[in-house]
């Protein structure tokens, strides 16, 4: 665990645990509000929590180039994130002008 520091480490940890706490608010509200359209977006946001995992683990194993196929996995889930979240919001939006 010597590839990142102390505060890089506090950055990136806090960052996935916010992502999951977005990700069940996002729920909440969903329940709240009585639109469960918002629902579509909690599941958008999944990938991209992947792609923070992806990153957390190749960096606790030192970035071992044995785990490289992870970074590739991190990009493909950044990119499927946020295709499904822009596809998410898309459908709150349609199902708010209905």
């Amino acid at each position: 665990m010597h590839a990142l520091s102390l505060p890089t480490w506090m950055v990136h940890v806090s960052s996935v645990i916010e992502w999951i706490a977005a990700i069940y608010f996002v729920w909440q509200f969903a329940d709240v509000s009585g639109w469960p359209a918002w629902r579509w977006l909690s599941f958008g946001m999944l990938p991209a929590l992947i792609s923070a995992m992806c990153a957390c683990t190749w960096h606790f194993f030192d970035n071992s180039p044995s785990l490289s196929w992870l970074v590739i996995l991190q990009a493909a889930m950044t990119v499927v994130g946020n295709c499904t979240s822009c596809a998410a919001a898309w459908y709150i939006w349609r199902q708010a002008r209905v």
